[in-house]
């Protein structure tokens, strides 16, 4: 008995599911260029309206550095189900500074320009201390970042103490949130506790960062 083979139809399911899929590989915890313990690198950033904001900013406080793109899967399932912002709120409650990095390059489709990105966390109803811009991609290559979200904890020293996923469960469906540990909030609540943070590298998850 003779078979043909079937032409492939492709369709936007299709190709939405593949990059998905893509976006799940996993990033190695050798990847990370700034692990738990270092130093962190120099931060060089600008705020929405254009001001600088660097590591001397920040310096002497509790820092938590958030990577975002509006138009990735796995940061929409965390700001639409208000995931992100509970856990920005609960982080600044706890004393800490809140960071937003969008280190999309400008040439890049899912760039927004700042009026934009102002807009959006205006919509999202984000709780960030800074929502700051990295078009040249300089801080998220000296951190190593690799997707969106990918979050990092600074403390007062300027050593980096936490360096991963915002979660445990790594998914694009808001389905998952409940069932997952959340990271961030773990290593918070360890740190107000005076305890070292226990899961202080974990792999990140999501979008890869558009430089």
């Amino acid at each position: 008995m003779h078979c043909k083979n079937k032409p492939i139809q492709t369709t936007k399911r299709t190709v939405l599911q593949v990059g998905l899929a893509l976006s799940l590989l996993p990033f190695g915890q050798a990847a990370l260029a700034v692990s738990a313990g270092q130093p962190a690198p120099t931060i060089a950033l600008q705020t929405l309206d254009g001001k600088p904001i660097g590591s001397a900013d920040l310096k002497n406080k509790w820092v938590v550095l958030e990577w975002t793109n509006p138009g990735c899967p796995f940061v929409q399932k965390h700001y639409q189900a208000g995931n992100m912002q509970a856990t920005q709120a609960a982080v600044l409650k706890a004393g800490f500074t809140w960071v937003q990095i969008n280190s999309t390059n400008p040439g890049h489709q899912d760039y927004k320009a700042p009026n934009d990105m102002a807009a959006w966390n205006s919509q999202m109803k984000a709780q960030v201390s800074l929502a700051t811009l990295d078009p040249n991609g300089v801080t998220g290559k000296a951190f190593g970042a690799k997707t969106t979200p990918q979050m990092v904890i600074i403390n007062p020293q300027g050593t980096v103490v936490y360096n991963g996923a915002i979660d445990s469960i790594r998914s694009a469906s808001q389905a998952d949130i409940s069932k997952a540990t959340n990271y961030v909030l773990k290593a918070v609540t360890e740190i107000k506790a005076g305890k070292p943070v226990s899961e202080p590298e974990t792999t990140p998850y999501g979008c890869s960062i558009k430089y």
